[in-house]
């Protein structure tokens, strides 16, 4: 007998619930927030303990002067190992920027972040597995790679509002020695970011409780197929304007696909509201120009149309 089925016995037994759907929705709630919460808690004390030996300053100083695709690739790396949505890692950025690093180095960080980190990988593998987890972290990574060395090339720094950069320096970091600092500052780090994603990821999981216990199946496979070849670039494009973390928005894309939506389909919903977002735009707007958030947004949310196209091929 499977853990999720001793749930749903449980919970049948505890509130005394004899409606099958009911008990499956509240069942799937339980399971999957005991589950996702816990798996969260110890990978973000995990990373968060590895990223004490990895400070943003020492970073800013590695990609300094770096070639391109190199520099892309150690930017984007560091932007997978930091637990930041589309907003909180703009003032990295802006440090970054103001400290010399490439502008398109800059952008594979601000790319990759919130796409690839701790929390996002839990999550990941505690609702579609290991294996799309992976695939999903390479293509988050691709993005944020070629992207930046796209947005690189083009030469775009005459569209950065220069002198605002200097204003934008975040804070120096403290230096651990002793590993117990580094534990203490991993079990704080794990702490802060729960508290601040905990009721995303509940409201998430609740949702997807219910369209797992209520929604026909052939709901939304129907009206993906009203939309045919065009249904990725839809759910990219209606992404880009929201604002949400990927702990509220994985549990609903993964039952949106077990209702029969395309994994990419999901997929690129997920990744246009946690990259792309109106309030980042408004916050980008302090140190860019229109026209390069214009190619910055258009350019990242093209990679999620192809990246969505080739879930739904290969998988």
């Amino acid at each position: 007998m499977s853990l999720e089925t001793i749930t749903l016995e449980t919970v049948k037994r505890l509130f005394g619930i004899s409606n099958e759907r009911l008990a499956e929705a509240l069942g799937f709630f339980v399971y999957d927030t005991i589950k996702v919460l816990l798996l969260l808690f110890l990978m973000i004390l995990f990373v968060g303990t590895l990223r004490t030996y990895l400070p943003t300053y020492k970073v800013k100083k590695y990609l300094t002067g770096k070639k391109e695709g190199v520099g892309n690739l150690f930017a984007s790396l560091f932007g997978a190992v930091t637990p930041f949505c589309s907003c909180s890692s703009i003032p990295i950025f802006f440090s970054m920027i103001d400290a010399g690093v490439p502008l398109g180095v800059g952008f594979s960080f601000l790319i990759t972040s919130p796409l690839v980190n701790e929390y996002v990988a839990v999550l990941m593998i505690s609702v579609f597995g290991l294996k799309i987890t992976l695939y999903y972290i390479l293509a988050g990574m691709f993005i944020g790679i070629t992207g930046g060395i796209i947005l690189g090339k083009m030469k775009l720094e005459k569209y950065l509002v220069k002198d605002f950069l200097k204003q934008d320096r975040i804070r120096k970091e403290k230096v651990y020695i002793l590993f117990s600092e580094r534990i203490k500052f991993g079990l704080g780090e794990a702490s802060d970011v729960l508290k601040k994603t905990w009721l995303y990821a509940v409201i998430g999981i609740g949702v997807a409780a219910v369209i797992h216990g209520y929604v026909p199946d052939k709901f939304f496979s129907s009206l993906v197929n009203k939309g045919g070849i065009f249904a990725v670039p839809i759910a990219t494009l209606i992404g880009v304007p929201l604002y949400a973390s990927c702990a509220s928005l994985i549990p609903i894309a993964a039952a949106f696909v077990g209702k029969g939506i395309p994994l990419g389909t999901a997929l690129a919903f997920l990744m246009s509201t946690a990259a792309l977002s109106l309030p980042e735009a408004v916050m980008l707007r302090r140190v860019m120009k229109l026209k390069l958030i214009m190619i910055f947004f258009g350019i990242v949310a093209v990679s999620i149309m192809i990246i969505g196209y080739l879930f739904n091929f290969i998988v």
